[in-house]
């Protein structure tokens, strides 16, 4: 989260728009108690990171990618045969 008071924003809006847009989330604080006042956020979600080689449009790794092996495939990939 980024904190700005309403000066701050007027003088660097362009640079906290595009830090909203990676997902990050600023704050607009007032006078001398920085009391919050406002909230600029991206109104999509950032887009997902694709692996380096791998930047073929539409490519995107599923959450299955990061599960773990069945054992069975686990022993074959280690050198256990059929």
């Amino acid at each position: 989260m980024i904190k700005a008071s309403i000066f701050e924003a007027k003088t660097n809006l362009s640079e906290l728009l595009k830090q909203a847009q990676k997902g990050e989330v600023v704050i607009i604080t007032s006078g001398r108690d920085k009391t919050p006042v406002a909230r600029l956020e991206a109104i999509s979600a950032p887009k997902k990171k694709r692996l380096g080689a791998l930047e073929t449009p539409g490519f995107v790794l599923s959450e299955r990618f990061f599960e773990a092996l069945p054992e069975e495939e686990l022993r074959l990939w280690n050198g256990g045969g059929e």
